[in-house]
């Protein structure tokens, strides 16, 4: 069936514009980077506006100024196609989507692929944490969607990958402390510099706040460091080890429509009954290694972490008296490690420049899983009988080879990746009736992508591509099947095909202009099928149908002003019937998929007052959203929120000072900030704070 993929006369119209668009050269003015460099997609470094997909950088600045650097939501809610939820529940993460990959994840990233600093962040099935995101030292972000996600395999609907800062020639220190609503405080130390040929960054900080709700306070410490040396002139070595503890973090879960209009910042009384909450401890360290070779470029990396978790939920005791049931508090001990290798060849061919890379990916991820009751007699919320012991492990093998061939105004690029990824149960808990759940689970995949660039002047490129992806299950949405017991190894990946038409242009020498058209069909999508006794199974819908349009315009309008504007409209659909839920509900062809709103903007204006000193008005609008597959309960509603900031640095001698301040939510308004798709005990909404603010200042000595 071909795609259905049909060109807006909007875009036809604004296509023809851009051809009448004055050649004009990347500008840096007002602290806007209008033509970053990017290796994200290539592999290979590549100016962004030459790369025929969408992807998108959020420099240092974006990132820090006038920012807490507690979520990664902070700086990714300027990026078109992404949502970026900030749940106010520090106990199960952000939720990300891109192009609405992602969008139904109960807790964590799943189809996002997560990277920092070359390391996967995201497990071998597919699940991510971007808590582990080290905000503090964060040098840039790079946001890659559509097909050429494709070529990061296994969940990678999209990709971010945090760059962290390299070592400076002079040494320096420095410090900060923020405070602001809800009793939320952040402290921070840092140190960077070189000496005897050793670079080092070093980062070490803790978030504590009581929580926008009931029963939600959380305290993050996170600790970083990095090392980069030189063994010869041709080559470098940098070593990282970034950690993050979470203990005792309260999960305040989600609430009913009744219950949020009552109070937005009340709690159900389960997590109340049975304290649910969240212990992290995350450690990993990884070693890259590069070498050029004359034109050409070899790069190896491996990497080796631990997480530890252990989780008190809500689960009725009632509904433990099911033999089978594996208890209301999961504990698990994960181990992980990974190897990567890649070549860079650069050469001539046909009077144009050939680039090529060919690498492969190891990824293995063990856990040793426990589930136990979460009472004991008539006690809540206490560690009770062990329900639970296995051993799950995740392994992936990818090997991949990208090529692009660039010769006058047109460039070609092409690309495949081969995935497999393997996952086994040992089942060590057999009683009684609770049989042996042990078994294993293969998947694979080869995913290509094509993508073509043509320079229609030097201020102009209009680009088309397409690849296919997939998703495997995660560990977690393979627990449990819907008939009520074991694990679900009947379900499949789902596969999808991707196409992307769009235009990169840089208008006068001081904006550029960002416009993306894209059409996805996926088939056997992964939905929730039955939740029940806190216990959710999923199982292959079908397909789905994604058509939407993203566009960006950043520019300085003078040198002290200057705006970031980002729109993007998405339709999501279920493009065929199916039945789902214990009921067997029908869900009909043309419902929107849930989780994923249709239209989201922002805006910001930022005026520099002084050369010290900017002030920035943001704006950010979000259409209504659907909570479950048959959009028959309410949706979380469209709402718009106006944000304040005001940055300042002041230098003296070998000291730099900067200060912040933030308000958030200017207008007070109620709205729901993100939701829990398909919750089993209709706990849909998880509100966002009212009016809210945070000041922070920075000292910074540099020798």
């Amino acid at each position: 069936m071909p795609p259905r993929f049909t060109l807006h006369p909007l875009a036809i119209a604004l296509t023809a514009a851009l051809g009448s668009i004055s050649p004009a050269q990347a500008a840096d003015k007002a602290g806007l980077t209008l033509n970053p460099v990017v290796v994200t997609g290539s592999r290979a470094e590549a100016a962004s506006f030459d790369m025929p997909a969408a992807i998108d950088v959020l420099d240092r600045e974006q990132i820090t100024a006038g920012q807490p650097r507690v979520n990664a939501s902070e700086a990714l809610i300027a990026v078109p196609g992404v949502v970026a939820n900030n749940r106010q529940n520090y106990a199960q993460d952000l939720q990300i989507s891109t192009r609405g990959f992602g969008a139904r994840s109960a807790f964590g990233v799943r189809g996002v692929k997560l990277i920092a600093d070359g390391i996967p962040a995201s497990m071998p099935d597919g699940q991510g944490q971007a808590a582990t995101f080290n905000l503090d030292v964060a040098e840039r972000m790079e946001v890659l969607r559509g097909p050429y996600s494709a070529v990061y395999g296994n969940h990678s609907g999209g990709v971010i990958q945090l760059f962290t800062r390299e070592p400076e020639d002079r040494p320096s220190v420095e410090g900060g402390f923020a405070a602001g609503s809800y009793g939320t405080t952040k402290a921070d130390l840092g140190a960077q510099g070189k000496a005897g040929g050793l670079g080092y960054v070093f980062s070490a900080s803790r978030f504590d706040t009581n929580g926008y709700r009931d029963h939600s306070a959380a305290t993050r410490d996170q600790a970083f460091l990095k090392l980069t040396g030189k063994p010869d002139e041709v080559s470098k070595l940098t070593f990282t080890v970034n950690g993050m503890w979470q203990h005792n973090t309260q999960d305040p879960l989600g609430l009913s429509w009744n219950a949020y209009k009552s109070n937005p910042r009340g709690v159900d009384q389960a997590a109340l009954d049975y304290n649910t909450r969240k212990s992290i401890d995350h450690l990993q360290a990884g070693v890259a290694y590069e070498r050029r070779i004359g034109r050409d470029t070899l790069q190896l990396s491996a990497y080796s972490g631990q997480r530890s978790v252990i989780q008190y939920q809500s689960i009725p005791r009632n509904v433990q008296a099911n033999v089978r049931h594996s208890g209301g508090i999961i504990d698990f001990d994960r181990s992980f490690y990974g190897i990567g290798a890649r070549y860079i060849a650069v050469g001539d061919l046909a009077g144009g420049r050939l680039t090529t890379t060919f690498g492969v990916d190891l990824d293995t991820s063990t856990d040793v899983r426990k589930g136990y009751e979460n009472f004991v007699g008539t006690t809540l919320g206490v560690k009770g009988r062990l329900r639970r012991n296995e051993t799950d492990s995740v392994e992936s093998l990818d090997p991949y080879v990208q090529t692009e061939w660039a010769r006058g105004d047109w460039a070609l690029t092409a690309g495949v990746r081969h995935s497999r990824v393997k996952f086994k149960v040992d089942d060590q808990y057999i009683v009684g009736v609770n049989g042996d759940d042990s078994g294993r689970k293969d998947y694979s995949k080869t995913t290509p992508v094509l993508g073509v660039v043509y320079k229609l002047n030097p201020a102009v490129n209009l680009y088309a591509s397409a690849g296919r992806g997939f998703e495997t299950p995660t560990l977690n949405e393979m627990f449990y099947s819907g008939t009520g017991g074991s694990f679900n190894f009947g379900l499949n990946p789902s596969k999808s095909e991707h196409y992307e038409i769009g235009a990169k242009a840089f208008v006068g020498n001081s904006s550029r202009l960002n416009l993306a058209f894209f059409q996805i069909q996926t088939e056997d999508e992964l939905v929730v099928d039955a939740a029940t006794g806190g216990r959710t199974s999923y199982k292959n819908a079908g397909k789905t149908l994604r058509q939407g349009v993203e566009a960006s315009f950043d520019t300085a309008w003078r040198r002290d002003l200057s705006s970031r504007f980002a729109v993007s409209h998405l339709r999501a659909i279920y493009d065929e019937d199916f039945r789902t839920g214990n009921a067997n509900t029908l869900v009909s062809a043309g419902k929107l998929m849930p989780g994923i709103p249709r239209t989201t903007v922002f805006g910001d204006l930022a005026w520099k007052v002084t050369p010290s000193i900017t002030g920035t008005v943001e704006g950010v609008y979000r259409s209504k959203m659907y909570v479950e597959d048959t959009n028959g309960q309410l949706p979380a509603p469209s709402y718009f929120i106006a944000n304040l900031r005001l940055t300042a640095q002041q230098q003296a001698g070998a000291w730099r000072f900067t200060e912040f301040a933030r308000l958030d939510n200017v207008f007070d308004r109620n709205y729901v900030g993100s939701v829990v798709v398909g919750d089993a005990n209709g706990r849909y909404y998880e509100p966002a704070p009212g009016r809210n603010w945070m000041a922070g200042v920075n000292a910074r000595y540099t020798w």
